[in-house]
């Protein structure tokens, strides 16, 4: 049949009407998504070869289907961006053996050249029975609290490793970050918000009973809010200090007495708050798929930017597979290795 117009171009609305049938096609998850192959990206000729205990950048990420996509995503930016990517050596951890089985293929297929290792989980069943529900079921998945046991998990003899969440693109060198000093006894280095109201993130219950309350009264730890989607970690001083025990049991008495209600961070400020090595906020443009309950968009905070963090509520992909996208999501795109079913060429 002929096409008619009406009011404008047919064609331009046919184009229309497949863009909307690829958007649709994209916003499925499970082991049926596919991933395009990765650019390889060498060594700038000022960098050393690789040498695993000393100038390698160890990254560490969780690695599961439902964010897939995010962290094939962040994959690509950190070797994009770096001057060494051949120097870079990644550490999934995945939920299952059967799961990793999947995404080790997966990720070899997009990056046949990534120094990387899967490890999976050894007692799931253990970590999610830790697990006090939150504000947000997303927080509630075991591999979310996989940064309370990368000591365990990753060899013995790693001794510092940046992690990073799979909701994020770097736009600058890694290196830069890595090399964060931890300065002190510090054990981990993060950016620092000083001005967030640190009393939001416990309870009544744990305000009003001093036994608890007294955890920030030390007058030589000042305790601010850090995100903990992008961490420098001594995982030496981490072992040494037992720390994924002091975490585990501030879990195990938030089981008991409903000491806080989101997820996995407030382990992480009791034990560590006001002991952090500073990090630039350039380093974790946080809150960019906005609040835990609406994910509404949010703009950058003031400053040079070196990530962007998608973290809260709403994630830049399934806002573009939705076609209401946030402005800053546009960002996130160009890193987005989904092999899609139609592809309209310009």
């Amino acid at each position: 049949p002929k096409l008619r117009r009406s009011g404008g171009s047919t064609l331009l609305l046919f184009i229309l009407a497949l863009s909307t049938v690829n958007v649709s096609t994209t916003t499925t998850t499970g082991t049926n998504l596919h991933f395009k192959e990765a650019p390889q990206f060498y060594n700038s000729p000022s960098c050393s070869s690789i040498n695993y205990s000393v100038n390698a950048v160890h990254v560490a990420m969780t690695l599961d289907i439902a964010y897939l996509r995010g962290s094939m995503a962040a994959i690509l930016s950190v070797l994009q961006h770096s001057s060494c990517p051949e120097n870079i050596v990644f550490h999934f951890v995945a939920s299952s053996s059967a799961e990793s089985t999947h995404l080790n293929l997966t990720v070899t297929k997009s990056f046949p050249y990534l120094h990387f290792t899967i490890y999976p989980i050894q007692d799931v069943a253990a970590v999610a029975g830790l697990i006090s529900t939150s504000i947000r079921s997303a927080l509630d998945c075991p591999l979310n609290y996989a940064r309370n046991y990368l000591a365990d998990l990753l060899p013995q003899h790693l001794q510092k490793v940046v992690y990073l969440d799979s909701d994020l693109v770097l736009v600058d060198d890694i290196a830069e970050l890595a090399a964060t000093p931890l300065t002190g006894d510090s054990v981990l280095a993060a950016p620092e918000y000083c001005n967030a109201n640190f009393t939001t993130y416990f309870t009544p219950t744990f305000w009003s009973n001093p036994s608890l309350s007294l955890t920030f009264a030390n007058r030589n730890r000042r305790p601010c809010y850090f995100n903990t989607g992008v961490m420098v970690i001594d995982l030496e001083r981490w072992r040494a200090g037992d720390y994924t025990t002091k975490i585990v049991e501030w879990m195990e008495l938030q089981k008991r007495m409903r000491i806080y209600e989101l997820g996995s961070l407030p382990p992480f400020l009791l034990v560590f708050a006001g002991n952090i090595a500073p990090v630039d906020h350039r380093w974790n443009q946080h809150g960019l798929g906005g609040d835990n309950f609406h994910g509404l968009c949010r703009d950058l905070h003031p400053g040079p930017v070196s990530l962007l963090h998608w973290s809260g509520k709403g994630k830049p992909w399934a806002r573009l597979d939705a076609n209401r996208p946030c402005p800053l999501d546009g960002l996130w795109s160009p890193y987005d290795l989904l092999q899609t079913p139609y592809t309209i060429e310009s």
